[in-house]
């Protein structure tokens, strides 16, 4: 492995550049054509056009991917986040290349694709799980199983991932309604329209735990991390260790973690999800990639995640043990979205203008922003990460406060002020936190 193609864009493909760089590496970064001046582009040694701007012929498209591959002699893949970042067809295509893909092989991502399947792996090796039904082959059939577990259920789609084709049904005239067209919205979404019921939990909170695997075997785990403020079943604000745990519940929840890897035939870097109701905890699904709030894992551990990734798919070994993992302090993160709370969250468009980004100790920003780029409508509104790392979790909130205050940048339209009010809120503050957080804020949902 000696030359990595970093197909993605944005902050991630900066932070895959910089760690290639760090491991000797050689990296590649792809565009699209509205992208050209784009900071990844720029700052690669580097990079290739892949497409238009529409992301399914570029950034999403396999056969352009592996036409850049070809072009600049890449060896390796990079997916980033995102969507091809767990797709088992993108890591199939690259084995079928002699391309290694930098992420957990084939196999593993297909099982964790399919959210059933992984559930019902992990529930063999003792992991809880909440009660659901298989995947649903006819409306019969899901009304069948909605009587045996009660009212109210999630409908997901068993392809589905990251909070999206989640659907909360209250009753049978209701599951019937949506549930055509939730099948067509899986199906477009994600390539198979099956569907799943699960038990609805009505303010559980969301935790996951960061775990890391080589290829012999070897699963740590690198703690909790809190992504309970939620809008929309996407997350907003992301903090580490989860707040409030008991220290049974973040073993008990660490060990589930790493059962689960080992059950999956895990390889790489990855996150296992949890609902956490009072002490108890119910595996939700496994994201088989880096995470957007990876850098709070981070800043406890201080160690590069994305170097982690290379060195695995480099093949070699993780080289610690889980004893010699230390988790240090508190960390928040907060994503900085080009979008309008006072508009229903639409994405916000235009040319960027930078006043002020905040520094000092323990603040961090990831972000591809530059003066004068220009936020275009076609991609994910991301603009920046901004991480805070302190003692405390007093100390690390106070620090997210003061960072927001100092992000000021015109042109677009920002959820900066938003997240400045969750930060201050009293709840937030005092660390009660359920997914339905947002809604005590007007105008969050």
């Amino acid at each position: 492995m000696e030359k990595v193609l970093i197909a993605n864009r944005g902050e991630i493909a900066l932070r895959i550049l910089e760690a290639a760089r760090e491991e000797g590496l050689s990296a590649v970064a792809v565009f699209s054509e509205p992208e050209r001046g784009a900071l990844h582009v720029r700052e690669a040694p580097e990079a290739v056009c892949i497409g238009p701007a529409d992301p399914r012929r570029s950034y999403l498209s396999i056969p352009a991917l592996m036409a850049a591959c070809e072009v600049t002699g890449a060896d390796a893949l990079h997916p980033g986040y995102g969507f091809l970042s767990e797709s088992a067809e993108l890591a199939e295509v690259c084995a079928a290349h002699g391309i290694t893909f930098v992420g957990p092989p084939q196999e593993v991502l297909r099982l964790c694709g399919d959210k059933v399947a992984a559930k019902e792996r992990v529930a063999h090796a003792g992991v809880p799980v909440l009660p659901g039904s298989p995947g649903l082959a006819s409306s019969e059939e899901a009304l069948d199983w909605a009587r045996r577990l009660g009212f109210p259920l999630l409908l997901k789609a068993a392809a589905g991932g990251g909070g999206r084709g989640i659907r909360i049904v209250g009753s049978e005239e209701e599951l019937l309604s949506v549930l055509p067209r939730a099948q067509e919205e899986a199906r477009l979404a994600f390539g198979d329209g099956t569907l799943f019921l699960e038990r609805y939990v009505p303010s559980p909170r969301h935790v996951e735990v960061q775990i890391l695997a080589d290829a012999r075997g070897e699963v740590v785990h690198w703690g909790t991390r809190d992504c309970t403020v939620q809008r929309r079943h996407q997350k907003l604000v992301e903090e580490a260790p989860a707040p409030g745990l008991s220290p049974e519940l973040r073993a008990a929840l660490a060990q589930a973690a790493v059962r689960a890897a080992r059950a999956l035939g895990y390889v790489g870097v990855g996150t296992i999800e949890f609902l956490v109701d009072g002490e108890d905890f119910y595996f939700i699904e496994v994201n088989p990639r880096i995470q957007v709030e990876h850098p709070v894992s981070e800043a406890l551990v201080g160690r590069n995640l994305v170097r982690e990734q290379l060195r695995i798919a480099r093949g070699e070994p993780l080289g610690y043990k889980q004893e010699q993992v230390e988790l240090w302090g508190h960390a928040i993160e907060c994503r900085l979205n080009a979008e309008d709370p006072a508009r229903g969250f639409l994405p916000s468009t235009g040319k960027l203008f930078i006043e002020c980004l905040p520094g000092g100790v323990g603040v961090r920003v990831d972000s591809a922003m530059f003066q004068g780029m220009d936020v275009l409508p076609y991609y994910d509104p991301l603009l920046a990460k901004v991480i805070t790392h302190g003692e405390t979790r007093e100390e690390a909130r106070m620090r997210m406060y003061s960072a927001l205050r100092r992000f000021r940048v015109h042109g677009v339209t920002t959820n900066r002020d938003f997240l400045l009010e969750v930060i201050a809120h009293p709840d937030f503050a005092a660390g009660r936190l359920s997914t339905d957080f947002l809604e005590r804020l007007p105008g969050a949902i």
